[in-house]
């Protein structure tokens, strides 16, 4: 409307609620605009009411601030604001005044969209009205310093949700932004960061992310960021020559000075425009777009700037990308672990925080584990379990690098032991995080961690605590400390019986499991299985649990069977075994298993029994022949023979072995990797001395891989009851696991 028609515009103000801001310091004033046009007689020709709010912002409010003053302030600068309110504005600041900063704190942990704070040069001397768009969009055509005064009232307007609506139908509005941002921003640092900042408020809704593309604002943006960060180099590199070239010249200090005020404005605008493209990223081709042009490579090197507020988002965005396989991948091809390294630990609580959630993220790759290690990340992620609110993340990444064997050695050279200890023994008789109670078991797989474990009553204080809440994975955890040789396994000797206790009662299956693996893991000179054996009558019980039904898990037989493994080299349970049990039969049976750990402890078991036995020796050769031999059997069955012939005969015409002659050869039969000698001879200590390599594993006994899951034991159909009803179609799948 023109100067001359404005005695023809009339417009009314009406008061309305008043309130404090939910999380500023700030008064929120509704009022309502009343807008008519009158005719040349005065009479009401057109007319619109709108609802409006105004926030006045309180910076000066603190603790010491004079309300009453302050107050009178407020309503004479306020013009819509009645002096008879003053009593209830003074109640609102009184309130504010007092207000807990707990609310704020906890609005400070998330990065919220619309919450960038104003930066220098978005202050106006007027307000910013939508029904003057047009002439702001003028102001986009003249020199610089009126381009930025029309952006920043533009901004203004985009600030209010309210007004994008009407910004979106306005093409002419934006259609001028975008050209004078792609025409000039390498000539004003101010004029691109409030115009990408107008295209931000609108990226913090998903259904205006269509005109952010269709603008091209986003590859922009991606082109502003590349530019900034190498002007950032050359400033950095400008610099240093200044200071080595004459390190007490003002001239230095007024460089000085100049590059903190330029990096101020460049994080300002690198701030708004990754804020933009991380709204944008919701879209994962527009991510992928994001990917193509390098925005890992970019945000990783804008972590070597000291802004805290720029540092959560580039953390927050690269925490983002972390979750797909091809950013993770290019995480780890630069130096990304060992920059996040240097903000851990840090004083900002929101910046640790979602640093450690990106070490998260990257620690599931074993490389990226091992550039943690070697940034000294391990002393620092220690040290964060004393912090409540970082320690079931630090927990987390702790437990990732501890499933590597060349890593749980370095624990016992921080106070991370001790810690989990007492975070054990504090846990009551709750039941432990799983996070924590798998990081021991583990710890535990390693010696020297073990014997720390053990030291005081600290073994003491597990077996009590695991005996009496019965608990699995603790006494897996038991079960790992057990494996390890040296004078704090003669401490278990106090224990053996409540361990053999647990085995006949109806327990768990898991937790019998780890008994009976801890049992088997206690190769002590001392220890007299026989009295063990009797006393808690467990012949019986091992016998019952390999019968066919009793065989669906293979954790527990293989465990079983390794007890047995183990009692054949004491001459007193040996013959107990051989003479009073069919313990041989069902290992027999048991002897060409699908699960090649069974086979394996099956084998060296039976041919211990072979060397002391004749009989069952005979029987077990007898069926490592049939076994090793069924192809040709079958054949020999199906095929119609002369009943005159004595012998088959090969392709050359000579005689195939007889079944006589091939019983009278044990190298056939006895067949543990190429360690035993031809003749069959061997004895138990040769097996003993040799329980240490690949026969039974990595850690001594025989369900010894390691996961990084909370994996359960494999579950597989009743075995047959002897090896000739094996069928060897079918095809099973174990998995077991001795640590976590």
């Amino acid at each position: 409307m023109q100067a001359d028609d404005a005695r023809y515009l009339k417009r009314k103000y009406k008061g309305g609620s008043l309130d404090v801001h939910p999380t500023e310091k700030a008064l929120v004033v509704q009022y309502e605009v009343e807008a008519t046009i009158l005719g040349e007689t005065g009479d009401t020709m057109l007319g619109e009411r709108k609802e409006c709010q105004k926030i006045i912002r309180l910076k000066s409010l603190n603790s010491n601030t004079d309300i009453a003053s302050l107050a009178r302030k407020v309503v004479e600068e306020c013009r819509l604001i009645s002096p008879s309110r003053l009593p209830e504005v003074e109640q609102l600041l009184f309130y504010l005044q007092n207000r807990k900063k707990s609310a704020e704190k906890k609005e400070k942990k998330q990065i919220k969209p619309r919450d960038l704070t104003p930066f220098e040069g978005m202050e106006l001397d007027e307000e910013a009205n939508i029904n003057s768009i047009d002439d702001y969009v003028e102001l986009l055509y003249e020199d610089i310093p009126e381009k930025i005064r029309g952006a920043t009232l533009i901004l203004h307007l985009a600030r209010n949700p309210d007004n994008l609506e009407e910004l979106l139908q306005n093409e002419t509005a934006l259609g001028a932004l975008a050209r004078v941002l792609r025409e000039d921003w390498k000539q004003s640092v101010d004029l691109a960061t409030t115009i990408i900042y107008v295209f931000f408020c609108f990226s913090s809704f998903s259904q205006f992310h269509g005109l952010i593309t269709h603008y091209k604002i986003g590859a922009l943006c991606m082109s502003i960021i590349e530019h900034e960060l190498k002007r950032y180099d050359l400033w950095q590199d400008e610099l240093q020559k200044k200071k080595k070239a004459d390190i007490l010249s003002k001239e230095y200090e007024k460089a000085l000075k100049k590059y903190h005020g330029l990096l101020t404005k460049q994080e300002q605008l690198l701030r708004v425009a990754l804020y933009l493209l991380l709204n944008l990223s919701e879209d994962t081709r527009t991510e992928l777009k994001m990917r193509n042009k390098n925005i890992v490579h970019l945000l990783v090197k804008t972590l070597d700037r000291d802004s805290e507020e720029l540092l959560v988002l580039v953390v927050s965005f690269l925490k983002k990308l972390s979750i797909f396989l091809e950013n993770k991948n290019d995480m780890a091809e630069i130096d990304t672990v060992e920059k996040l390294a240097k903000l851990v630990p840090c004083e900002h609580e929101d910046l640790l925080n979602v640093t450690l959630r990106l070490l998260l993220n990257l620690s599931f790759d074993t490389g990226l584990r091992s550039k943690m290690v070697h940034a000294d990340l391990l002393p620092k992620l220690t040290s964060l379990l004393e912090d409540e609110a970082q320690r079931q993340i630090a927990m987390c990444i702790l437990y990732h690098i501890s499933i590597d064997d060349r890593f749980k050695s370095m624990f016992a050279y921080t106070d991370c032991i001790p810690q989990v200890m007492k975070m054990l023994f504090d846990c009551g008789e709750q039941r432990f995080d799983a996070e924590l109670i798998s990081f021991c078991i583990n710890l535990a797989a390693n010696k020297r961690n073990a014997q720390i474990m053990c030291e005081g009553n600290g073994l003491k204080m597990l077996m009590k605590r695991a005996l009496k809440l019965k608990d699995p994975l603790m006494m897996k955890m038991i079960r790992n400390i057990s494996q390890h040789d040296g004078p704090f396994k003669n401490l278990f000797i106090d224990y053996v019986g409540d361990l053999a206790a647990q085995i006949g009662l109806k327990e768990e299956e898991e937790f019998v499991i780890e008994c009976l693996g801890t049992l088997s893991n206690l190769t002590i000179p001392d220890l007299d299985w026989e009295l063990v054996l009797k006393e808690y009558n467990l012949v019986p019980y091992l016998k019952d649990h390999l019968k066919p039904a009793q065989q669906e898990d293979d954790e527990f037989v293989c465990q079983i069977v390794y007890v047995f493994y183990q009692m054949v080299f004491h001459q007193a349970t040996r013959d107990v075994i051989i003479k009073e049990t069919q313990a041989p039969a069902y290992l027999i049976d048991l002897m060409h298993d699908k699960n090649a750990e069974i086979r394996k402890v099956c084998d060296n078991t039976l041919d211990i029994i072979a060397e002391y036995d004749v009989e069952w020796g005979k029987k077990i050769q007898s069926e490592k022949f049939r076994w090793h031999n069924s192809q040709w059997l079958e054949m020999v069955e199906n095929q119609q023979m002369d009943e005159a012939e004595p012998f088959m005969y090969g392709d050359d015409g000579e005689p195939f072995l007889q079944n006589g002659d091939i019983l009278e050869r044990p190298d056939l039969f006895y067949s543990a990797d190429g360690i035993i000698p031809a003749d069959g001879a061997i004895s138990p200590e040769f097996f003993t001395d040799f329980q240490n390599g690949d026969l039974l594993g990595p850690q001594g006994f025989p369900s010894s891989s390691l996961t990084d899951g909370y994996g359960q034991t494999g579950v597989t159909p009743a075995r047959p009851a002897t090896a000739y009803g094996f069928r060897p179609d079918e095809q099973f799948y174990y998995g077991y696991t001795a640590s976590r």
